[in-house]
């Protein structure tokens, strides 16, 4: 999947800017981006929902705007909301949908009921969608997306509302799609489920693409954070000097507590705790912050989740949730 200088104006408004992008096959390309920022406008243009005002996109070999037809054939679309019935049963629904895909009578029910099995939703397969938990409503309509086996798969916050198991259902369902060689490209608010799944994410913000890498590689530039507290001010001076070794950082003193960005690989707390005693620093605590993707976003944004810009395809996002941030340390 290849987009070029992809830009798109609602009126007066510019939801897209000049967005590049380039998604490797067989992978999940994680989209993240604040409220507003163009995520879903970038969805709509590639799945032929939109056009885009100006740029050039292909999706599995075929020109957007050229051969939507073409695109339709070869992707399926998961989108915010379940697109299901509720008055019709799970079955009745996917076999539905299989006849909307042009499967036939009896290609719809065949692949309805294979992708029942594979999902293990046989069992409920039969009951009203309305019994149906929010979790079981999305991995039917994610199914319902796969019912001609897309090689790209588009999925527009996929687990949003869920539970923590159903997003692990839906994640699993992503991880054997993706072994089988399809193509994903994931917009979602969630930075964990990014991180968890992606192994490319191109951060939008303002229409643009602002950064993109691996979720390691992204992380690797913001570095991480030491904290040290130490007993007393006589021991601020001893701290600063081994941590200035230790990390290359530039220590910042708050009262007794030391914190110090590492531009490299962080020391491990062991090692800090070894050469703190070693020096004759007397140590209450000690942690080793490693990045998230959560300080990736609001240091390459400027900005909080939640505060959308211009898109208003994308307005109607819930907001991205961020993560309380995990901190790895030891008392000593």
């Amino acid at each position: 999947m290849s987009v070029r200088g992809l830009r798109k104006r609602y009126g007066d408004v510019e939801a897209l800017a000049g967005l590049d992008l380039a998604v490797a096959p067989g992978t999940v390309h994680g989209l993240l981006g604040p409220n507003g920022a163009g995520k879903s406008t970038v969805v709509r243009i590639l799945t032929t929902l939109t056009r885009a005002t100006a740029g050039h996109a292909t999706v599995a070999g075929h020109d957007v705007a050229a051969r939507p037809d073409a695109v339709r054939q070869a992707i399926g679309l998961a989108g915010q909301h379940a697109a299901v019935d509720e008055k019709l049963t799970g079955r009745e629904n996917l076999r539905i949908f299989g006849r909307l895909a042009r499967l036939g009578r009896r290609g719809a029910r065949h692949r309805a009921d294979d992708l029942l099995e594979r999902f293990e939703l046989t069992e409920a397969a039969d009951r009203l969608v309305a019994t149906y938990s929010g979790g079981m409503r999305r991995r039917i309509d994610l199914i319902a997306s796969l019912l001609r086996a897309p090689a790209v798969l588009f999925l527009d916050e996929p687990t949003t509302g869920l539970d923590p198991r159903s997003r692990l259902d839906i994640w699993a369902i992503v991880r054997e799609l993706v072994a089988e060689g399809t193509t994903v490209l994931l917009t979602t608010q969630y930075l964990d489920e990014a991180d968890q799944l992606a192994s490319a994410v191109a951060v939008v913000d303002r229409g643009r693409v602002i950064a993109e890498g691996s979720p390691a590689e992204l992380k690797a530039r913001i570095g991480s954070h030491v904290d040290v507290e130490v007993g007393g001010e006589t021991d601020l001076a001893g701290a600063v000097v081994v941590l200035e070794r230790l990390t290359g950082g530039r220590p910042v003193v708050e009262d007794l507590r030391i914190v110090t960005g590492v531009p490299g690989r962080a020391p491990s707390v062991p090692r800090l705790v070894r050469e703190l005693d070693a020096a004759g620093v007397a140590v209450r605590d000690v942690g080793v912050r490693r990045p998230s993707l959560d300080d990736v976003f609001l240091t390459l944004t400027g900005r909080t989740t939640g505060t959308g810009g211009a898109d208003g395809a994308d307005g109607g996002a819930t907001g991205m949730r961020r993560r309380d941030r995990a901190k790895e340390g030891a008392t000593a």
